[in-house]
């Protein structure tokens, strides 16, 4: 919590003339940051579990192009687009889970395989080029079609235009991750494989489906980023979402959750996410330049970082 308040407390001195303090600074601040959190809380699962998953990133790409060529170029509804690109994203993260629990190949190169492997499918799909309303027919004349209402309904605002819907599904996919680690059984065998996947063995905890769960539900979390990105940005690129894994960590570990498994939680892992957007935000509205921002979030992130191991090596020792 410390690192958050500090960074609002700088936000409260360098208000730009009382810009801070606005709600619309805020409500944009929620918006940015929350494709970035839906994935992290999914990454918060598996670093609970020891692992990581590079290609987060990837698989929000390959959805945000699968969602875009189902719901425009191929006219399929909401209702059969949203449940088929979620199971690509569970499909895909299933997949890293498999490789990870029963050859027991090591996350880092699995999730990096498979972020090459899901933005090069991603440009497949996408014949290399952002996947739109307006797109060429098989015999070679061109078509525009009406955006999508779901792209509209999840690119809205509500109660009375003071949050995003985004930021709204960006609320649930915390609530769910709460959820499985506080209070189902498959949450407990996630932070017992994390602390120690042998003595979790022979404690009868189902380590190969409870690592696999993990990830799937990693993949489940980056279709739901892609589909709120493709809505935001109202087409299916291929390349993007580059960079979103490294944000997503770094959401988990600046909040706290360690990268060693086995303890965190999601509520550590908003605080992250808060921290590091708040923390754009206000470098944002001083006139940062975008080097400047990248430079000073990265050093901030490490101090961060330190100053919580300091905490916790400090109480372990009281």
């Amino acid at each position: 919590m410390l690192p958050l308040l500090a960074v609002l407390i700088v936000g409260a001195i360098f208000n730009r003339e009382g810009a801070f303090f606005e709600w619309q600074t805020h409500r944009a601040m929620l918006r940015e940051i929350s494709v970035h959190g839906i994935l992290a809380c999914g990454m918060t699962v598996v670093i609970i579990t020891a692992g990581i998953d590079l290609s987060v990133g990837s698989v929000l790409a390959l959805a945000a192009v699968s969602f875009a060529l189902l719901s425009m170029p191929l006219g399929w509804s909401a209702g059969l687009a949203v449940p088929a690109v979620l199971a690509v994203g569970a499909l895909a993260g299933a997949v890293n889970g498999v490789l990870v629990a029963v050859p027991r190949i090591q996350a880092f190169i699995v999730t990096l395989a498979s972020m090459v492997f899901a933005r090069g499918l991603a440009k497949l799909l996408a014949d290399g080029k952002k996947v739109t309303s307006s797109f060429q027919t098989a015999d070679g004349g061109f078509v525009s079609v009406p955006q999508p209402a779901i792209f509209e309904t999840i690119d809205a605002r509500v109660l009375g235009g003071h949050i995003s819907v985004v930021t709204l599904i960006f609320g649930c996919a915390a609530l769910l991750t709460w959820l499985i680690l506080a209070r189902l059984n498959v949450g407990r065998y996630l932070y017992a494989v994390g602390g120690n996947p042998e003595a979790a063995r022979l404690a009868g905890v189902p380590v190969r489906a409870t690592l696999i769960f993990a990830y799937a539900f990693a993949g489940l979390l980056a279709g739901v980023a892609g589909i709120c990105q493709a809505a935001q940005e109202t087409h299916g690129d291929p390349e993007t979402g580059m960079g979103y894994e490294l944000d997503a960590i770094a959401m988990v570990v600046l909040g706290g959750t360690s990268l060693m498994g086995g303890r965190g939680g999601v509520g550590l892992t908003l605080v992250g996410a808060l921290t590091l957007g708040y923390l754009q935000k206000v470098l944002s509205l001083n006139a940062y330049s975008t080097e400047a921002r990248l430079m000073l979030t990265g050093v901030i992130i490490v101090a961060a970082v330190l100053f919580q191991r300091s905490l916790r090596a400090r109480n372990q020792t009281a």
